[in-house]
């Protein structure tokens, strides 16, 4: 199979080349020329994660990896659980910090890790993870790929922007992974690397690929807890909606694949901070991209969602279609704080600002339908106690493969929010 840019002006490629350059020179976004069902029989009877993972990853890497080594691959990418937690009558949380950074995007970065040190192995060839992060990418991405060979990582990260704990999990690796820690927004960082991308004396000198959710790998594994939480549900008769913390919308479109693959769906629901591109323009039909707004829910501080180019070719760029599978809310700060002590307080489950606002934009949209829900909680609330600590009156307990971090050294590079300043850095380092 092939994966043509969003653009339409890049030649179409494979899964390997999709994989290892992460954007199409056209600056667009790969995505498959098709998106197959999974075998009839498959969901809903309670098959293992494993064997449903194993089915959809065959789907899109098409037989460019040989079936014995994708199947270790989904082994090792789902090394642990994302189980699903009965918060309060047909609410459940999908929680997804049970990793080793504590965060979802484990998965992703798991899976993208293996593949691309696959490709690279089999070809002898040295590759630059170039990565933004606005809290947990970035150390996802370094644990995934912490001493493959081949391959180096450089981590951008805004400046006094992510919480204690995430920017030590970012700058105490060393080996293999460095960051740069970014005076500006994730914004900014985001569009140095996108510029870098697109820089052909810098490509030329060196290949750079991607793992933020532009690149393949990293969003579609992201549908693999999609299918595991539906198959954890003991009612499956009762409709579903999936409630999604969004910043960049990898997860959410990696919901929408899942969908598309033949999980059942009622509805998908954008919950974001004030930064509510989509939400906007779910009432509006205009989308509009500004610069992002700080708040306590620091990892969906995104005011140019990359992944919405790929929610767009899903439904043809068609408004009504995307508002037929999707609605947005969007919460303050004061409302997400208000909703981390109230989902404490009437049922005992701690969350953090991320899964609160999961849970808050589900509620309301439960009012309009009679399902059940599940909201998904993208990180373990200690890797935001500073937040959440203050909000509950209590102390949260770090987990120990947490606590490890913070006694470490941090080393990072300070540079200016701008390219020439990443790129000097990249071609001297």
């Amino acid at each position: 199979m092939k994966y043509y840019s969003t653009n339409k002006i890049s030649p179409a490629v494979s899964f390997e080349d999709a994989v290892v350059r992460g954007l199409a020179p056209d600056k667009g976004l790969y995505f498959p020329e098709k998106i197959g069902t999974l075998p009839k029989g498959l969901i809903g009877h309670n098959n293992s994660i494993h064997e449903i993972a194993f089915e959809v990853a065959k789907l899109f890497v098409d037989g460019e990896i040989d079936n014995q080594r994708l199947q270790t691959i989904v082994e090792e990418t789902l090394a642990f659980p994302t189980p699903i937690v009965n918060v309060e009558k047909d609410v459940f949380s999908l929680e997804l910090w049970h990793g080793p950074t504590c965060a979802f995007k484990d998965v992703g970065a798991r899976f993208l890790a293996r593949c691309l040190s696959y490709f690279v192995q089999r070809k002898e060839r040295k590759v630059t993870i170039l990565v933004a992060t606005s809290g947990d990418t970035g150390s996802a991405v370094a644990n995934g790929f912490l001493g493959v060979e081949g391959i180096d990582v450089v981590i951008l990260y805004p400046k006094g922007k992510v919480s204690k704990i995430q920017e030590q999990q970012l700058t105490t690796i060393g080996h293999n992974i460095a960051a740069l820690e970014v005076e500006g927004t994730f914004d900014d960082c985001q569009k140095m690397v996108k510029l870098a991308f697109n820089d052909e004396s810098l490509t030329n000198a060196m290949n750079l690929s991607s793992a933020n959710s532009i690149n393949v790998a990293r969003f579609l594994p992201q549908s693999f807890y999609y299918f595991s939480a539906y198959e954890q549900l003991e009612d499956k008769n009762k409709p579903v909606a999936f409630s999604v913390p969004s910043g960049n919308f990898g997860n959410l479109t990696a919901g929408m694949f899942a969908s598309r693959m033949g999980l059942p769906v009622e509805k998908f629901i954008a919950a974001t901070n004030v930064n509510d591109v989509i939400p906007e323009y779910l009432k509006t039909g205009v989308y509009r991209a500004r610069p992002s707004i700080p708040t306590i829910s620091n990892a969906m501080d995104i005011g140019d969602p990359s992944n919405f180019v790929r929610i767009l070719e899903l439904h043809k760029g068609n408004l009504a279609s995307i508002q037929n599978e999707m609605v947005g809310y969007a919460y303050t700060d004061e409302e997400t704080a208000a909703g981390v002590k109230y989902i404490m307080d009437t049922t005992g489950y701690l969350s953090e600002p991320h899964g609160a606002i999961g849970y808050l934009a589900l509620k309301e949209y439960m009012k309009t339908s009679n399902c059940q829900g599940i909201f998904l909680e993208t990180a373990h609330p200690a890797k935001f106690g500073e937040v959440v600590e203050p909000i509950l009156n209590a102390p949260v307990a770090i987990p120990e493969r947490l606590q490890d971090y913070l006694s470490r050294k941090k080393e990072a590079v300070l540079i200016a929010p701008e390219y020439e300043a990443l790129k000097s850095y990249l071609l001297n380092r």
